[in-house]
């Protein structure tokens, strides 16, 4: 009988020992780089990378573009002033074409005699 549990018991060890190198096998299969699982964690690692260097390009031309489009729409406010600025002088023009708009020229002391009148056409200037 002790001949029978010693033979089983030789029989499970060895049994253990060609599993246990069957694993050990295949984790080592697992974990290298060229294929398997390690190549997917290499790859995947590699593309993490990529990703982050591709956001960061990203944010940094964005940045620029707002910037351009912030130029670009102030200088298209002052076109679109001075466009309803010349259809403004256009609807009050009699011959129906555009005079351009000139500053009014600011009246000098000297012009000015004391006279009621002449302050009265200083204003309509």
């Amino acid at each position: 009988m002790s001949l029978l549990a010693d033979g089983l018991l030789i029989l499970a060890t060895v049994s253990l020992a060609v599993y246990c190198m069957v694993v050990s096998r295949r984790l080592k299969a697992l974990g290298r780089l060229d294929r398997g699982m390690g190549a997917a964690i290499a790859s995947l690692s590699h593309r993490v990378d990529e990703m982050t260097s591709a956001v960061a390009t990203a944010q940094k031309q964005s940045v620029d573009a707002v910037a351009d489009m912030t130029v670009q729409t102030a200088r298209a406010e002052q076109a679109a002033g001075r466009l309803e600025l010349l259809l403004a002088t256009l609807h009050d023009s009699r011959s129906g074409t555009a005079v351009p708009v000139t500053r009014p020229e600011k009246p000098t002391p000297s012009s000015f005699d004391g006279s009621l009148r002449d302050a009265y056409k200083a204003m309509k200037r």
